[in-house]
């Protein structure tokens, strides 16, 4: 057998990321979206026949130009915890207003014991980010992004409170709509 065949069914496309992140094409039909693979764990159950092991998987979907969604999928097969992740994902999605490549203001956000930070950055600055925050970040099609993780390193908490904050990001328009006052207004102060 081959090195590369016997890894696993549902390899597909995938192409290994920097840090073991995995980023596909979708696997559900829907061209425009991308998964990104933020996170495997193993859990087991003792139960009286011995342990039972499954699986649970954190996948974060986005079309990489505004719209992002979370989701987390369990099962007894890897396969089958990423595929349900996506579903859940999919029905999850929000709109994140990217101005110019960037988000267009600072946020910080706490989700449980994780606390980001993000602010928007100057063409050419590219996703200062790790990890999970990277992942939705970049599912997101933010390309300009200063990005901290301040508490917990949890990615289940990290990609919540990222999440949370990309949910919080309001543009111009959106303001002057909410308050009933012309563009020019919002700007002066």
């Amino acid at each position: 057998m081959n090195q590369g065949q016997g890894q696993g069914q549902g390899q597909g496309k995938r192409n290994q990321r920097p840090g073991g992140k995995r980023e596909q094409q979708s696997r559900t039909g829907d061209p425009d979206l991308k998964e990104r693979l933020v996170g495997i764990n193993r859990v087991a159950k003792t139960t009286k026949g011995g342990r039972t092991f499954s699986f649970s998987a954190i996948v974060v979907v986005g079309n990489e130009n505004g719209k992002v969604g979370h989701g987390l999928g369990k099962s007894r097969e890897v396969a089958t915890a990423i595929q349900k992740g996506i579903e859940i994902g999919k029905k999850d999605m929000i709109t994140v207003p990217v101005i110019n490549g960037t988000i267009p203001h600072r946020q910080e956000m706490k989700y449980a014991g994780a606390h980001v930070l993000i602010r928007p950055a100057s063409p050419g600055t590219g996703v200062i980010a790790g990890g999970a925050m990277r992942a939705v970040l970049e599912s997101a099609g933010i390309k300009n992004v200063l990005a901290k993780s301040l508490g917990s390193s949890n990615p289940h908490n990290v990609v919540k409170a990222t999440f949370n904050a990309l949910k919080e990001l309001r543009d111009a328009k959106t303001i002057a709509n909410i308050r009933g006052i012309s563009m020019s207004k919002v700007f002066q102060g």
